[in-house]
């Protein structure tokens, strides 16, 4: 059995192309999955019945959230989909079984007046500041996943015309508007702080820690945390959040759902299209404060 997801998650990276977190994602999930097998007698692939793929999901009730349940299901079925496609199994016992239905949550935004609080929140007296405030800068001009942002390359960003290439999920590549304001504090960090950093190493990523090593999403992490705790926003805020605050501003003014779609790497429009309900939504809320009737 092990063997089969082995193979399955070769599939998975060499001709999906998919991240290495997805990867061990997938590894988790189906590894949840076989051991779930086993201890009910089940040792073989060409055993499993949707019965079984029932009583798994049953199983995990109580002990994830529907978020999770629903991320292990999706795993499933792609592997059982792969073992058909490979002639292992001669019929999909996973094809018919829905997801558990998802309540759809409106993510946290920033207003103008937060994310400003948390841009100028960086000490520029120091290196390391003048780099975290190229890296907050980039993400709220582009929204770049915190992922994407600690894999681009010295290489990736031409400052002449203002655009960077990264490689989002699915190593799939795209070209994002920088903006000025974005574009003045990286060349700062470029030119006052990343040679300090370096310490006479060298590295191709543009954003290093001390002695050139490479960030972690969770530095990234703990860093806007720390940003956050010096101001007076009392959102709970993530790197995320201010991927969410650039699609939604750059909507509220105007922007077409396409262009959005392709400056985030939004594989669909429907993804991209819950930033259309926040508008909605403060829409309501300002109707509701301000008109005469609305209470």
């Amino acid at each position: 059995m092990q063997l089969y997801i082995e193979n399955f998650l070769d599939y998975l990276r060499i001709e999906k192309g998919l991240s290495l977190n997805s990867i061990n994602s997938y590894h988790q999930d189906l590894n949840k999955y076989t051991k779930f097998l086993i201890s009910n007698n089940i040792n073989n692939f060409k055993k499993v019945r949707k019965d079984n793929i029932r009583d798994f999901l049953f199983f995990l009730r109580g002990k994830l959230s529907v978020v999770s349940i629903a991320r292990i299901l999706s795993s499933v079925k792609n592997f059982h989909h792969f073992l058909l496609r490979e002639k292992i199994i001669d019929s999909d016992p996973a094809e018919l079984i829905e997801a558990p239905k998802l309540e759809k949550k409106i993510p946290q935004v920033l207003s103008l007046d937060e994310v400003e609080e948390i841009l100028k929140s960086p000490n520029l007296k120091k290196t390391q500041g003048m780099r975290d405030k190229a890296i907050l800068e980039l993400m709220y001009a582009t929204g770049l996943r915190v992922s994407e942002v600690i894999s681009l390359k010295m290489n990736d960003i031409n400052k002449d015309i203002g655009f960077l290439r990264c490689k989002g999920k699915s190593s799939k590549e795209r070209i994002v508007p920088l903006g000025k304001v974005a574009l003045k504090f990286i060349d700062k960090y470029l030119d006052d702080a990343r040679t300090k950093l370096l310490k006479e190493k060298q590295s191709e990523r543009i954003f290093v820690a001390q002695g050139g090593k490479s960030l972690s999403r969770q530095t990234i992490w703990k860093m806007i945390k720390s940003m956050v705790k010096k101001t007076g926003v009392k959102k709970t805020v993530s790197p995320h959040t201010l991927r969410h605050s650039f699609a939604t501003h750059i909507l509220e003014r105007g922007a077409d759902l396409r262009s959005v779609q392709e400056m985030l790497g939004h594989a669909s429009i429907i993804t991209t299209q819950i930033y259309t309900h926040i508008d909605k939504l403060r829409f309501k809320e300002i109707h509701s404060r301000f008109h005469p009737r609305a209470k």
